[in-house]
This record gives structure tokens, sequence and C-alpha cells, in this order.
């Protein structure tokens, strides 16, 4: 069985105060397995990070399947509650974006930790972890217990990948993860997204530099645009 089997999926914005919609993908249909790794590609503005919120919950799509199978059983996504999806959040779909949003008065040392800590790894072996990812991903060792909120775009971002990524989930969900990164920390990147490949880590990813991962993509899902009848109705 996939870990996540897509079928139909469909994404239109309704705009209501001009009576119009705008789709943004329709009928997408597609199996994903353990350990594969699938790029979604297309134009910019074309609406891949719009498909990676849906699957996150973010958006709600307006039709179609996601099929996840979770360690609860096969769940849809698309019409799971609030609550279990926040439990597959916490437990079995990550999120990667390139925007870290810190927690005033948390050391970049603690926030990567976190993640580790609350599922329940015993202290010392947690920010052991954290401090390799860190060291991985090139943030200076005399940032470790400094505010990220002090941090550059980029220095942040090494924070959000490390907490992102040190306790991985069955499906992670890649947004633009090297939009800010040097060409360094983009290798160490896809080496890191390698390893959890390796694991059975499944992934979808939108990325800004795909040759990065080139060497991991599996499969891929192109985005066309929708065309749009005058009456502002998508068509087929």
């Amino acid at each position: 069985m996939p870990l996540l089997a897509v079928n139909d999926y469909s994404k239109i914005f309704e705009i209501h105060h001009l009576g119009r919609q705008i789709p943004v993908f329709q009928h997408l249909t597609f199996d994903l397995m353990a350990g594969q790794f699938l790029l979604v590609s297309g134009p910019n503005g074309i609406g891949k990070s719009t498909l990676l919120r849906c699957l996150f919950r973010s958006y709600l799509p307006s039709s179609g399947q996601a099929i996840f199978d979770s360690s609860y059983g096969p769940i849809d996504l698309a019409r799971a509650s609030d609550i279990d999806i926040l439990t597959l959040r916490n437990e079995e779909i990550g999120f990667v974006t390139q925007f870290l949003r810190p927690r005033p008065r948390v050391s970049a040392l603690e926030l990567v930790a976190e993640p580790l800590l609350g599922s329940g790894i015993d202290e010392a072996e947690a920010f052991q972890q954290a401090r390799d990812l860190l060291s991985n991903f090139g943030l200076k060792r005399e940032l470790w217990d400094a505010y990220p909120t002090t941090f550059s775009g980029g220095e942040q971002q090494k924070v959000n990948l490390s907490r992102a990524l040190v306790a991985p989930r069955r499906l992670l969900l890649l947004d633009e993860p090297t939009a800010s990164l040097d060409i360094a920390t983009r290798e160490s990147l896809a080496n890191r997204l390698g390893e959890l490949k390796d694991q059975g880590v499944a992934m979808i990813g939108v990325f800004h530099h795909p040759e990065d991962v080139q060497h991991l993509i599996d499969d891929q899902v192109e985005l066309a645009p929708i065309a749009v009848h005058a009456n502002g109705v998508p068509g087929d």
C-alpha cells in the first residue's frame, strides 16, 4: 500500500466578492511509497506550495482524496478532523519551509533539541544530536546558545532545517527549503535528505534549485496553468 495515495485532487480558491473562482490544480492523481522522493515542478505562481499546504491541511482541498497510511490506519487528509491532523503533524507528517518563526529568548540549540525531547529522547542525547545537525548545516558554534531572533535569514534557515529534520517524520513536505542557503549548506541538506530517504522517509518537495536533489528524485508532478472561462468558472 502506498504511504500516500492522492486521487482526483483539486484546489479552487473562491473570490466571493468578485464572484470568481481561481483554479490552482485539478484532478491530480499520484501514489507515493515509503522512501520515495516526489518533485513538484511548474512555473512560479502555479500552485506548487498550495499543493503542499493542502496535503498538510493548512488549506482544505476543493475535492478529491489524499489517503495517508498512518500508524493508526488509513486516513483521508482531505476530510480528517482537526485533532487527527494535529496528531499526524506531531508524529508522522512534517512541513519544512524556508522561514523560521523563532520564539524570543530560546536559543538555537534549545529549538533544535525540542522535538527530540518531546518524543522522549534523553536530554543529553537530544542536545548532542542537535549539536551534530547544527554543525552539519554550518551554523557557527558561537551562535548555538544565541537567540535566532537576532540571526540573519540564512542563519535562521539553518536552525529551521535542523529543527525540522532532527526528528524525521514518515512523510516530509519540503517547500523551497534551499531558497536562502549557500551552496555548502544546500549540499548538507541534500545529504541529510538522502539519509532520511534511506531510512524510508517519503518526501514531496518544491525546490528553487532542483539540481541539488536530482539524484534523490524518483518521480515528478508538473503543474500547468488551467484555463478559466469568461464567467470565471474553471474549464477542463
